[in-house]
């Protein structure tokens, strides 16, 4: 692709700053791309060379005439670690989890939340399906347990490169708790952590972390329902670092095999019921989101007069910009 520029011409956050991120990851699916190439895993690096390579974005104005731009047509490869889907994938999460909050609320409208962060040691990256499959059988214990307060709870996982090169796998989980457990149900940490343990079966003591997600203010309805922001993105960011993934060829390459087809995102008890797919489309859609963390209803959410403006990936100057036209 020419990466120069005519006058006419100019790039993606030249007009939409917002979609800088656009920039930055597509940056890093190239490093990515890059270390797959000339490895036993070299076909996901010709599936990458060719994700997002043009977006297309509607252009409408809003009612201050600021010109607001949405995501209309791309192409992803779904290469689980290529960061670009990575992103989006996390992007599509948060949205509906936020779409699903008011039907939450309006069935269990004294629930509460509770963040909880489960670690244990970390292992050479060669035994990491290994160690997430112990991680899954303990939590399937831990979560049955009758101390334990949940009755809805979504966990994801987060695999970290150490220094030394070791694996840290560990679970964000954000647990929907009744208003009650804040009163004489209420475990303290150090108990959190005792039952993470013996679910283990470990001689040592793991490190837990729990937050309660409290509302930063008396907000009621929509403000109210951002008390968990912060809480969800956390539970809902990338399964693997993007300065990981690019970090080591040897390391990309058995994190890839250790972390096919394992799951990444897991719900249960009340929540799995709002946060179920409704079809293979809808699994598959990584284009209507909203940067605001709602999902578009449907394909016909944007106005279908709007105009559409092309962008092209330009690798050498690592930008989005304005193509005159799609071939």
């Amino acid at each position: 692709m020419d990466d120069s520029l005519s006058d006419h011409d100019f790039y993606l956050t030249d007009v939409s700053p917002k979609d800088k991120p656009w920039d930055i990851h597509r940056a890093a699916s190239d490093a990515v791309r890059d270390l797959y190439r000339d490895s036993r895993h070299k076909h996901y690096a010709t599936r990458i060379d060719e994700c997002s390579p043009y977006l297309g974005f509607a252009v409408s104005v809003d009612d201050e005439y600021e010109s607001k731009f949405k995501l209309q047509t791309a192409f992803f490869c779904r290469v689980r670690n290529c960061p670009t889907c990575q992103w989006r994938r996390s992007m599509k999460w948060r949205a509906r989890f936020f779409q699903a909050l008011p039907s939450v609320y309006q069935d269990y409208p004294t629930v509460r939340w509770v963040f909880v962060t489960l670690t244990v040691k970390n292992c050479p990256v060669e035994e990491l399906r290994e160690t997430l499959e112990h991680m899954s059988h303990a939590w399937n214990k831990f979560s049955r347990r009758k101390v334990f307060p949940g009755i809805g709870w979504v966990r994801s996982v987060e695999v970290t490169r150490a220094k030394d090169g070791t694996a840290h796998p560990h679970y964000h989980c954000l647990i929907a708790v009744p208003a009650s457990y804040f009163g004489n149900k209420y475990l303290k940490q150090a108990e959190w952590t005792e039952f993470w343990r013996q679910s283990l079966k470990v001689d040592y003591t793991p490190i837990v972390d729990v937050r309660s997600v409290k509302p930063k203010s008396k907000a009621k309805g929509d403000a109210a329902q951002r008390e968990i922001f912060d809480a969800v993105c956390e539970t809902f960011k990338y399964s693997v670092k993007e300065s990981d993934l690019t970090a080591d060829r040897f390391w990309l390459g058995e994190l890839t095999d250790q972390l096919h087809k394992t799951r990444a995102i897991a719900t249960g008890g009340i929540l799995k019921q709002y946060l179920i797919e409704k079809d293979r489309e809808e699994v598959e859609d990584l284009i209507h989101i909203q940067e605001d963390n709602t999902e578009l209803e449907n394909r016909e959410a944007a106005n279908e007069n709007d105009p559409v403006i092309h962008f092209g990936w330009r690798e050498k100057i690592k930008r989005y910009a304005k193509e005159a036209k799609i071939v």
